[in-house]
């Protein structure tokens, strides 16, 4: 018996079958991109569930076959920021909250990483405890192009990522196939995208682990494994401009094309997010993360190159970003300071929620 509660506007649908339930994702002409709502209805959904003795795990998929979700809605938030409005803040607020909830969530939590899964998508997917990638998968953080930072707890996953390997996918916003996915961390299975229908539903009658053991395949080959040596040489430099030398030296056609990428994306977000990284690494847990990355995310909210990044990307799509400052040189210690500036009354707080929640579950 399959039970539907639509969400308001339709855009999450949540359905029971069997000890199972299933979250999916319902706009897939935006390529299922976030919204406050949507982020609201997740939450509301999963603490119901969490609750739900009935429930035994939880499954979250996109609808429509290109992916589970592309990410936040930056449209809105192109709007917000050249308006000078503080819904993003809000929607940031909830949103971090939620990959907090996911990542602490006391049930399995079966992530089907289809198609293309980024920014807000990884931040859905990737902190839960079973993420499944396929041949389709497509998954990155590529908020350096837009002049924004990997946020929604990606400085936290890319920061545990073998090696530099995190610094090469957060700096150049590169997408990665299965394979990779899984050699960063990011998933932790891969199965054929056709097996998918199959496994949601046997997941309704029987154990995680059983119904893995029946789908879970060898990915096709990645491209990172081999290229380890480059990425960990060039990416430990000390600054971005250092990289940028060791990539464009090091006689490896391939971290050559990394480095032309690099430059075409915002100097200023480039720093931050080398920056974001690297305190991550000291923070710890997910939550001081993510409140390292509202900070973070709420100095985008008023710096030029977020307005004008979504601009040449989504709005006008011209591709032609006039970044400010336009060079990795002209970015100063104290212009990237300013983005981890404490927000005092407005600071994200994640500890006590999470323990709170823990105690009535």
């Amino acid at each position: 018996m399959t039970h539907h509660t639509p969400a308001q506007d339709g855009h999450v649908l949540t359905s029971t079958e069997g000890h199972a339930a299933y979250l999916t994702l319902n706009r897939p002409k935006a390529l299922n991109a976030l919204s406050h709502p949507m982020v609201l209805r997740i939450e509301e959904a999963l603490t119901a569930w969490a609750a739900d003795p009935a429930i035994e795990l939880v499954v979250i998929r996109g609808a429509g076959d290109r992916g589970l979700c592309a990410g936040g809605d930056i449209r809105a938030i192109h709007e917000d920021a050249r308006t000078g409005g503080t819904a993003s803040a809000d929607f940031w607020r909830d949103e971090y909250r939620l990959n907090a909830l996911i990542a602490r969530y006391p049930k399995p939590y079966v992530a089907l990483m289809d198609g293309i899964v980024m920014g807000g998508g990884v931040g859905v997917s990737a902190h839960g405890s079973v993420r499944i990638v396929t041949e389709r998968s497509k998954v990155a953080m590529p908020e350096t192009g837009i002049g924004f930072v990997p946020d929604v707890g990606g400085t936290h996953l890319l920061s545990l990522a073998p090696g530099e390997l995190g610094t090469h996918l957060a700096l150049t916003g590169a997408p990665v196939g299965a394979a990779d996915a899984l050699l960063c961390g990011l998933a932790d299975h891969f199965v054929p995208a056709a097996a998918l229908p199959a496994l949601a539903r046997e997941l309704a009658v029987d154990p995680v682990h059983a119904v893995l053991e029946r789908h879970v395949a060898q990915p096709p080959a990645g491209e990172l494994a081999s290229a380890r040596a480059w990425i960990d040489h060039c990416y430990a430099a000390g600054t971005a401009e250092e990289i940028v030398t060791r990539l464009l030296s090091s006689g490896v056609p391939d971290a050559k094309d990394a480095a032309q990428t690099l430059l075409s994306k915002s100097p200023t977000a480039v720093k931050v997010t080398l920056a974001a990284l690297r305190r991550a690494r000291r923070l710890g847990p997910l939550e001081r993360v993510l409140e390292q990355e509202y900070r973070v995310s709420c100095a985008a909210l008023s710096s030029p190159d977020l307005v004008e990044g979504i601009r040449a990307q989504v709005i006008d799509k011209d591709r032609t970003p006039r970044w400010s400052p336009a060079t990795l040189e002209e970015v100063l210690p104290a212009d990237v300071e300013r983005y981890f500036a404490p927000l005092d009354a407005d600071e994200l707080r994640l500890g006590a929620a999470l323990s709170s929640q823990e105690v009535v579950w």
